[in-house]
C-alpha cells in the first residue's frame, strides 16, 4: 500500500515583491484600522453607558475615520514591526543575497521613511546601554516557519510600546485557573495599553513559545460575538468566553475611565507543554490595532484593497455641560483647584512637551546645578507627554497623541518641586506616589485619549522645538493649541478618576446575588 505524495510546483518569488508588499502593508495599517475592529468599536460605542468612556470611544472612532481619509497615522507611536512569514517548501527566490529578515527590514525602512507619510522611528539599538535610535525603525521582529506548498503567507503588525509594555507572563501550576489569573492580572496593567482592545493569550510550549503564540493570536479577526451566538465547542472557546466576561465585568472601561467595554475580544493560541508546566502569556492590543495579512505566489506584490469610508460610523462630539474652556496662558493655581476629577476641558494656548529622555536630561541639569536651558520655563505651565510624528505638507505637526504617563512618575515630584510646573497631560493612570505628589503641590493631571493622535494634532495650531533638538521626537516642543480635549484625571485634591471610575462600574456590573 503506497501513500500518495502531492508535490507542489516550484514557484519563484522575487525579493522585490516581498519588500514592496511589506512597505505597502505598513503604510496601509498606519492609517487603516481593520474593518472588524471598527465594527467592534462601533458596537462598544453604541452600548456604552459611561459618558466618559463613550466620549473616549467616540474620539477613537473619529480619529480612525480622519486617519483613513487623510492617510496619516492613527497613533503617533507607529510601533515596532512584528512579522510572521510562512514560506512554502516549494518556494524559490529569484536572488539569494538577502535573508528574509533583511528583506522585511528593507520593507520596514521604505515604509517608515516614506516622504508622503513618514512614520515615527521608535527603535533603539543597544537597549541596555546608549539606546540610540536606529532612525528607520529597523530591525523588525520576524518569525519564520516552513510550510507545505508553493506560496508565502505573511501576517504583519505594528505594535505600540504602551500596549507591549503591559504584557504579562506566568508559569502557572497545571491545576491553576487561567481565567482567574487573567482576572487578577488585568487590573494590574492599568490603562496604559489603551483599552478597549484585544487580549492575546498564549498557552503551553515553553516560556518563549507562549509569548510568540500570544502575539500571533492577535493577528486573528474580532469574532467573539459570533462565538457567543453559536456557543463554545472546545475548551479554548469556553476559555475565551470566560475571560471575555470576567474582563469586562471588571469595569475598567475605555481608557481606564470606567465603563462596560474593556476588551473587544480574547484570542487564544496553544500547543502541548511539559506535564509539570503551564506557561501563560497575555499580550494586549491597544485601540490602535494594526495588522494585515497577504500572500505571495510569484505573480507580483500583494494587492491591498482600501476600505470604504462607509465602513466607519458618522460620529460627532458635542460640548457637554461639564466642559470648560481653559486659557493655558493665563490659568492660575486658584482656577485649577476648581477643576474636579472627571471634568472635560478644552485647552487653549501654549504648553511645553517632554517625555522620557527629556525628563532624564532635565533631572541631570537640575541636580548638577546647571539649570534648565534657555527658553525652557515651566513656571505656571503644563507639560504634555508626547513624541509626535514629523509633519508633512502644510501640517503644523504630525499625529501627536499622548504617551503613557506612568513612565514619567519617577520625575514628577522633582518637576513639581523644582520647576514651577502647574500640571501634566498624558495617557492613562498615575501611580499612588505621584497622585500624592500632585495633591501635595496642588497640581493637576489631565488625560488625553490614547489612540486619537491625528484628531489631537488638528488642535495644535503652532509648533516649535525649544530645547534638546538632538532627541528628535523626544525633544521639548512648544505647542499652541485650540480646544484640545482632555479629562481631569487627578485633581488638586488627589481624586483619581482611574480609581473612582472603574470602582463604580465594577460594582454596577456584578451579577445580583
Amino acid at each position: 500500500m503506497y501513500k500518495e505524495v502531492i508535490v507542489s510546483k516550484e514557484v519563484v518569488i522575487k525579493q522585490a515583491d516581498l519588500i514592496e508588499s511589506v512597505a505597502d502593508s505598513l503604510q496601509y495599517i498606519s492609517y487603516y484600522h481593520p474593518k472588524d475592529f471598527v465594527d467592534a468599536m462601533t458596537q462598544a460605542y453604541e452600548r456604552e453607558e459611561s459618558p466618559a468612556a463613550k466620549d473616549a470611544i467616540a474620539q477613537i472612532l473619529i480619529n480612525s475615520r480622519m486617519s483613513a481619509e487623510g492617510k496619516r497615522p492613527l497613533c503617533q507611536d507607529t510601533g515596532i514591526v512584528t512579522c510572521f512569514v510562512k514560506v512554502g517548501m516549494a518556494v524559490k527566490w529569484d536572488k539569494t543575497d538577502m535573508t528574509i529578515q533583511q528583506m522585511v527590514d528593507q520593507g520596514v525602512r521604505q515604509a517608515y521613511l516614506n516622504p508622503d507619510n513618514p512614520l515615527r522611528a521608535s527603535i533603539v539599538a543597544d537597549p541596555a546601554g546608549a539606546r540610540t535610535n536606529t532612525k528607520d525603525n529597523t530591525p523588525s521582529v520576524v518569525h519564520i516557519d516552513m510550510i507545505p506548498g508553493n506560496h508565502i503567507e505573511v501576517a504583519i503588525a505594528a505594535k505600540g510600546g504602551g500596549s507591549e509594555n503591559k504584557s504579562k507572563m506566568a508559569m502557572l501550576n497545571p491545576s491553576d485557573d487561567i481565567a482567574a489569573w487573567v482576572e487578577r492580572t488585568l487590573p494590574t496593567m492599568g490603562a496604559g495599553w489603551c483599552p478597549p482592545g484585544m487580549l492575546g493569550i498564549g498557552i503551553g510550549g515553553t516560556a518563549e513559545k507562549a509569548a510568540v503564540l500570544a502575539k500571533e493570536s492577535l493577528m486573528d479577526p474580532v469574532d467573539i460575538h459570533e462565538l457567543q451566538q453559536r456557543g463554545a465547542e472546545t475548551a479554548e472557546e469556553k476559555l475565551r468566553l470566560d475571560i471575555f466576561e470576567r474582563a469586562n465585568n471588571l469595569g475598567i472601561g475605555a481608557q481606564g475611565l470606567g465603563g462596560l467595554t474593556t476588551v473587544l475580544d480574547v484570542k487564544i493560541k496553544s500547543m502541548p507543554t511539559h506535564a509539570a508546566s503551564k506557561p501563560v502569556v497575555m499580550i494586549p492590543n491597544c485601540a490602535a490595532t494594526r495588522h494585515v495579512h497577504f500572500h505571495l505566489d510569484g505573480t507580483g506584490p500583494a494587492e491591498l484593497t482600501p476600505p470604504s469610508l462607509e465602513d466607519w460610523p458618522v460620529i460627532t462630539r458635542e460640548v457637554g455641560e461639564n466642559t470648560h474652556r481653559v486659557n493655558l496662558d493665563t490659568v492660575t493655581q486658584a482656577e485649577i483647584q476648581k477643576w474636579k476629577s472627571g471634568d472635560t476641558l478644552l485647552l487653549n494656548g501654549k504648553m511645553l512637551t517632554g517625555r522620557d529622555a527629556a525628563h532624564k536630561r532635565i533631572q541631570t541639569l537640575i541636580e548638577s546645578g546647571e539649570g534648565l536651558p534657555e527658553g525652557v520655563d515651566f513656571t505656571g505651565k503644563f507639560i504634555y507627554y508626547v513624541g509626535p510624528v514629523d509633519p508633512v505638507g502644510s501640517e503644523v505637526v504630525g499625529p501627536a497623541g499622548p504617551t503613557t504617563a506612568t513612565r514619567m512618575d519617577k520625575f514628577t515630584d522633582l518637576m513639581l518641586e523644582k520647576t514651577g510646573l502647574m500640571g501634566m497631560i498624558g495617557k492613562a493612570e498615575r501611580g499612588p506616589a505621584t497622585v500624592a505628589s500632585i495633591k501635595k503641590h496642588k497640581a493637576v493631571y489631565l488625560m488625553a485619549v490614547g489612540g486619537a493622535a491625528y484628531l489631537v494634532s488638528k488642535a495644535i495650531k503652532k509648533s516649535r522645538v525649544v530645547a534638546f533638538a538632538d532627541l528628535g521626537m523626544e525633544a521639548i516642543y512648544e505647542f499652541d493649541v485650540k480646544d484640545m480635549p482632555v479629562t481631569v484625571a487627578v485633581d488638586s485634591e488627589g481624586v483619581n478618576v482611574h480609581e473612582t471610575g472603574p470602582a463604580q462600574w465594577k460594582v454596577s456590573l456584578q451579577p445580583a446575588k
